[in-house]
C-alpha cells in the first residue's frame, strides 16, 4: 500500500513520536487541524503500517533489567536453516529488545537488557552455543542512555539510571 505523507501528516507523526497518548484534539490543536481530521489521518498511517503501535518507554529499573549492552553477532553463513535458528532465539528472547540486520563486519546489531552482568554472561553463552549459526560475538556494555527512541532522556531520568 502506497501512502502520500504530507507536511499534516509529518507533523502528527513528529508529535505521536514524542508523546503517542494524545488525543485526536490535542493533536489537532498543536497541527492547526479539526479533530476529526487528524482521527482520519492518524486511522489512515495505521492502516499504511507507518504508525506500528503505541509503546510506554520505560527506564530500565521499572522493569528490573538496569544493565543494558550492545551485542555485534556474526553468523557462521547464511543459510535458511542458520537465519531461522537465530531468528527463532531472538525472537523468544524478552532479554532482547532490539535486532537490526547490518551491512559491514557483523551480521546483526542486539540491544539487550538485563538484571545484572551474570543475566548478560549466560545470555552471550547461550547466544555464542548457537555454533552452527553465531560465529563471532562483540558485546558492549552501556554506560549512559543519551537518546532512545528519538527521545532525548532528560537529566532527571539519567539520574535514574
Amino acid at each position: 500500500m502506497s501512502y502520500q505523507i504530507d507536511d499534516n501528516d509529518r507533523k502528527l507523526l513528529d508529535f505521536l513520536r514524542l508523546n503517542g497518548r494524545l488525543t485526536n484534539q490535542e493533536l489537532a490543536d498543536l497541527i492547526g487541524l479539526s479533530a476529526s481530521q487528524c482521527s482520519r489521518r492518524r486511522i489512515a498511517l495505521e492502516q499504511a503500517g507507518l504508525i506500528l503501535g503505541y509503546h510506554a518507554q520505560l527506564a530500565p529499573e521499572a522493569d528490573g533489567t538496569p544493565v543494558m549492552g550492545v551485542v555485534e553477532v556474526r553468523m557462521v553463513n547464511h543459510s535458511p536453516d542458520a537465519v531461522e535458528v537465530f531468528h527463532q532465539f531472538v525472537q523468544q528472547k524478552n532479554s532482547i529488545l532490539d535486532v537490526l540486520k547490518l551491512t559491514g563486519d557483523y551480521d546483526y546489531l542486539i540491544k539487550v537488557a538485563v538484571a545484572d552482568l551474570a543475566d548478560l554472561s549466560r545470555l552471550i553463552q547461550e547466544l555464542a552455543s548457537l555454533r552452527n549459526c553465531v560465529s563471532h560475538l562483540r558485546t558492549s556494555v552501556v554506560l549512559e542512555r543519551l537518546k532512545e527512541a528519538g527521545v532525548v532522556i532528560t537529566p532527571h531520568n539519567a539520574a535514574q539510571q
